[in-house]
């Protein structure tokens, strides 16, 4: 049917003229008529627009009170439609309309972080103790970003969320965080990916100052290098495990990305200065592209950077906010042989995580050095079906042929089947110590 036909206009193309949509209604059927031409006018409303009339141009009996012109060639009903609606989108999507809309959103999260804020002092004073252990080493927050969903990636999300959190306990006690520094260090970057800025950093000398800070209590947590997936244990934090009783307590898995810095160009470089461990990890690129330069081996990442930046014909193989920090250049990046090359670190503290589902738990024994005593205690896991995500084996001091095993299972240390398994153990082991349990957490980009 010809849409002039369908709304009573087959005769209104041509000069315009005042004509009746439809016929007359009869007396006793004007009031029904009257209010069905009114809701018939309502609904098509964009279709008379498309047809080149405009709704005032009829009064409410449906009749012309104004002469517009039709439009000789209108366009289908679904183009005109799409048009409206894409006049309709540009609207709402306008710069100022936008702009407002973005003005009203960050005083809406200003007055909703203020409150979150205030809730937290609130929940301390109720509480009357530092009610913030727990909400240092919380993952729901980052556990949120991860599962949100939109245009934010989950790594931005989780470094608001995290900044967020580490001010608002900040209100509370500031927290005394030790890691193996100096500042810049990979540590360093590994302890602001986990406690944010809203705590007081102390960097330390060696994994053993860090370890002390916290055994004596300067210290509220630890943070210390346990392995990385090159180079694997870090062996002076197992030996640290050895001698204090330290619980840990939460993990952080830093993705390292190394990067070639200095201040001269590549074909002037003569020395390399960094960590072993970094040396180690690059050492397949150093020999393809710097084999003349020498390496020369210093404390900490950080410390190579400062070096580079003294020294004529020096580089340093560090990360990329060590060289902001030190105005070096970068002359190579992700200069890492390994491409997925991660450092995990261990935060040591004195806390308990409470059980997520997706926990882990560390032990260490020792056993008996006779035959078949490792394979009787490893067995065990396999009875109470316990996963096994980390083993080392570490040399006991002054013990000839004597180790410690260190061991890491999915399981969180309140759950039937690990205490169960520790109790059968227990009556094998000479030494047995449960290091602690801790929420997995996936490596950052």
């Amino acid at each position: 049917m010809s849409p002039f036909v369908r709304f009573g206009l087959a005769h209104s193309v041509g000069p315009p003229q005042r004509r009746r949509l439809t016929p007359s209604p009869t007396p006793s059927k004007k009031k029904k008529f009257d209010g069905f031409v009114r809701y018939h006018f309502l609904r098509t409303r964009v279709r008379l627009r498309h047809f080149g009339f405009r709704t005032d141009d009829f009064d409410e009996n449906g009749e012309l009170t104004s002469c517009t012109t039709i439009r000789s060639n209108p366009t289908p009903m679904a183009k005109s439609k799409g048009k409206a609606d894409d006049s309709q989108s540009k609207a709402k999507t306008s710069p100022t309309s936008a702009n407002t809309e973005i003005a009203r959103l960050d005083g809406e999260l200003i007055r909703l972080l203020q409150a979150r804020a205030l809730a937290v002092i609130h929940a301390a004073q109720e509480q009357g103790v530092d009610a913030s252990p727990a909400a240092v080493l919380d993952t729901s927050l980052l556990q949120l970003a991860t599962n949100s969903s939109g245009p934010l990636p989950s790594q931005s999300l989780q470094a608001v969320l995290r900044e967020i959190s580490s001010g608002c306990r900040s209100l509370v006690r500031l927290k005394r965080i030790a890691f193996l520094g100096p500042q810049y260090s990979y540590s360093h970057l590994a302890a602001i990916q986990r406690f944010g800025q809203g705590v007081e950093l102390i960097p330390v000398g060696s994994i053993a100052a860090v370890f002390e800070e916290v055994h004596r209590k300067q210290s509220d947590f630890g943070l210390v290098p346990i392995e990385n997936s090159t180079d694997g244990r870090v062996a002076d934090t197992l030996d640290m495990f050895t001698r204090l009783r330290v619980r840990i307590c939460g993990e952080v898995e830093l993705r390292i990305h190394h990067n070639l810095l200095g201040i001269c160009p590549r074909n002037e470089i003569c020395e390399v200065f960094s960590k072993p461990q970094a040396l180690s990890q690059c050492r397949n690129w150093l020999a393809r592209h710097l084999a003349a330069a020498r390496t020369i081996e210093v404390t900490s990442t950080s410390t190579a950077a400062q070096l580079a930046a003294e020294k004529p014909g020096a580089a340093a193989i560090a990360s990329l906010q060590a060289g902001v920090h030190y105005g070096l250049k970068v002359l190579a990046e992700n200069i890492e042989d390994n491409a997925a090359n991660v450092t995990r670190f261990a935060i040591i503290g004195d806390y308990c995580p409470p059980r997520t589902g997706k926990d882990r738990t560390a032990i260490l024994f020792q056993v008996e050095h006779r035959p078949g005593a490792l394979a009787d205690a490893m067995v065990i896991f396999k009875r109470y079906k316990l996963n096994l995500t980390w083993i080392e084996s570490f040399p006991i001091p002054g013990v000839n042929r004597g180790y410690l095993f260190f061991v890491e299972m999915e399981a969180h240390e309140t759950d039937l089947r690990f205490r169960r398994a520790v109790a059968a153990l227990g009556k094998k082991a000479v030494r047995l110590e449960i290091l602690g349990s801790f929420p997995a957490t996936p490596p950052s980009k």
